[in-house]
Formats: structure tokens, sequence, C-alpha cells
């Protein structure tokens, strides 16, 4: 749940932005998002699955470490 706490005399605009950091904080749309449709378990695992085989070869592709920038 998000809260915010609102000051004497704060806009309804900061504390607008305030709740809406808050809730991306919390992850509250990315799972109303997540749930918006029912999906099977299978299908779920599927997808699971795929995405840790493209994070795999990804790895293998980078040779295991990210790539840092250039100073």
């Amino acid at each position: 749940m998000a809260l915010v706490k609102i000051r004497d005399g704060e806009s309804f605009e900061s504390a607008f932005r305030k709740f809406k950091k808050s809730c991306e904080k919390a992850g509250i749309l990315s799972d109303i998002k997540k749930r918006e449709h029912f999906e099977k378990p299978s299908v779920a695992g599927k997808k699971k699955s795929i995405a840790a085989r493209k994070r795999a070869h990804k790895k293998v592709r980078t040779g295991g470490f990210k790539a840092r920038e250039q100073e």
C-alpha cells in the first residue's frame, strides 16, 4: 500500500508526484498489469524458460560480464 504524508501548504501536484513515485517503488502498477489477464501455469512456465534461455544466450555472447563504459 502506497502511503504519502502531506505537509501543510504542500500542493496537490507535489503530493501526487510523491504518490506516483511510491506506487512505482512498490511495484503496484506492474503487478496490476501482470494480473490483468489470467495466464495458464504451462504458459507462464514456458515464458519463464524462454526468458532464462535468452539471458543465458546473452551471457555467452557478452563473455559472461556486462560491458562497462570506457573512461
